[in-house]
């Protein structure tokens, strides 16, 4: 008897076990699903970004210990799939780079105050939003848009146009102007917020400050779009849409997260520059190969800061490792699609870290970016801003860092200046202090034995394309 009621207390005891333990996996399931997931790559360019903004490029992040400082910081996920297709009006002010909206139904942009009203289909509640529409939030200096979801259709303005096109409402100024900006900033994110609609797509502009970028960039804005691009400064219309995104969402600082772009299709960078190729008639989608004919290398040469010191024995050395050389300086107004031409003849281009490395974009998929990036810990801001996109579009990236041997500062400064001794404290007085120091005062002679090491690279990268 007595063994009868131990055993079927033991199988009691495993039973209760087993339900403790299913419940524990239903109820660790149901909190998971309810909890938001965080894009991998939104948070590991966040934590690059932090580095960068914050803390100064010279000092380590460990990812795996940042987890509780991202929540800490309310890092906002990207919205799910099933969010953007559960409502009509999706409207973002908390991701980390960019303000947007998406907005489906009746929408109607009045141009002379710079506002949005939407009536989507179905009941709403009225709802506002102040939405900057540049890809940054950071620049301030750029005016925001009104958006409204109204609740009675009868306070939405009467519209004076009808557009059957979805639309994307965009802003310039910002950061814009610049090569970089211009095309991390503006034209990547138009690109992949217009793309979906082959060319069926009114782009709209807000563009107080900069008269000339739609004439500088118009080969690019007509292969997005096949209507003229209307400007909203002193736009006397009501003009109403079936869909508008308003501004322009960054995925990060120059790239692409392909299940971040909006609609079916999975863009990428190889993508966008293809895009480029195509604007602005670019022969070459592949670089030389060494066997048929001499690889061409470009060296850009700035024209103030950072400068090359010894422009000639790089050029020797270029030559002989097998390159037919280019020294170019390349001009803030020179026509793009010239510009972009030329570079397109080359395979490998070679600069100083700077607006100028931008011109990736146009050299042919297999080719090669050198970076040179001056002394001071610029090494990390160099790689996110053009080393990762290069990789990204399918080029070969090489960095070659200066050491300060090779720098310019040295002699200036006196190898007992912080800016020398200790590059940490130069980053920990802010941007401008850096950028005074290491960006503007800096030129370079490089070690031309250790540069022939990177050009070897960059050669035998070439012979196994």
């Amino acid at each position: 008897m007595k063994s009868w009621v131990q055993s079927h207390l033991n199988v009691g005891l495993v039973v209760g076990v087993l339900l403790v333990l299913v419940t524990y996996l239903v109820v660790s399931q149901q909190a998971a699903a309810g909890r938001p997931s965080v894009v991998t790559t939104t948070v590991a360019q966040w934590l690059a970004d932090r580095q960068l903004n914050q803390e100064g490029p010279g000092e380590a992040v460990d990812v795996t210990t940042e987890k509780q400082q991202v929540e800490d910081k309310h890092l906002v996920p990207v919205p799910s799939e099933r969010t953007e297709k559960a409502s009509s009006v999706l409207c973002s002010t908390e991701e980390r780079l960019s303000d947007y909206c998406e907005l489906d139904g009746d929408v109607r942009v009045n141009g002379a105050s710079w506002s949005v009203s939407v009536l989507p289909s179905g009941r709403s509640e009225r709802r506002q939003w102040r939405i900057r529409p540049y890809s940054r939030r950071s620049a301030t200096n750029v005016d925001k848009v009104n958006v409204t979801q109204l609740q009675d259709p009868a306070a939405a303005p009467a519209c004076t146009v009808t557009h059957h096109a979805p639309a994307v409402l965009f802003a310039l100024g910002g950061y814009s102007g610049n090569a970089f900006h211009d095309h991390a900033d503006v034209l990547l994110p138009l690109f992949l917020a217009s793309r979906r609609y082959d060319r069926e797509v009114q782009l709209l502009v807000i563009n107080r400050r900069q008269p000339w970028w739609l004439g500088k960039y118009s080969l690019a804005l007509r292969r997005l779009s096949k209507y003229g691009v209307v400007n909203l400064d002193g736009d006397a219309h009501v003009r109403c849409f079936p869909h508008l995104s308003v501004g322009l969402r960054l995925h990060k600082d120059f790239g692409v997260v392909p299940e971040e772009v909006p609609g079916a299709r999975r863009l990428s960078m190889p993508d966008f520059t293809r895009f480029l190729r195509e604007a602005y008639a670019l022969p070459r989608g592949a670089p030389a190969r060494p066997a048929q004919r001499k690889p061409r290398l470009m060296l850009i040469q700035r024209q103030r800061s950072r400068r090359f010191l010894n422009e000639e024995e790089i050029v020797r050395a270029a030559e002989a490792a097998g390159f037919e050389v280019a020294v170019v300086e390349l001009l803030i107004d020179a026509p793009v699609d010239e510009q972009a031409r030329m570079v397109n003849s080359f395979d490998v281009l070679v600069g100083l870290h700077g607006a100028g490395m931008t011109n990736e974009v146009f050299l042919p998929p297999g080719g090669v970016l050198i970076q040179v990036v001056p002394f001071g810990k610029l090494d990390l801001m160099a790689r996110i801003e053009y080393g990762e996109p290069a990789t990204e579009m399918g080029l070969r990236y090489l960095c070659y860092n200066v050491t300060v041997e090779e720098s310019s500062l040295l002699e200036m400064l006196g190898p007992e200046h912080p800016a020398i001794k200790d590059p940490d404290s130069i980053h920990r007085s802010g941007w401008a202090t850096m950028y005074d120091i290491y960006l503007t005062k800096q030129d370079v002679r490089l070690d031309i034995a250790r540069f022939a090491l990177t050009l070897e690279q960059a050669m035998d990268h070439l012979r196994q394309q």
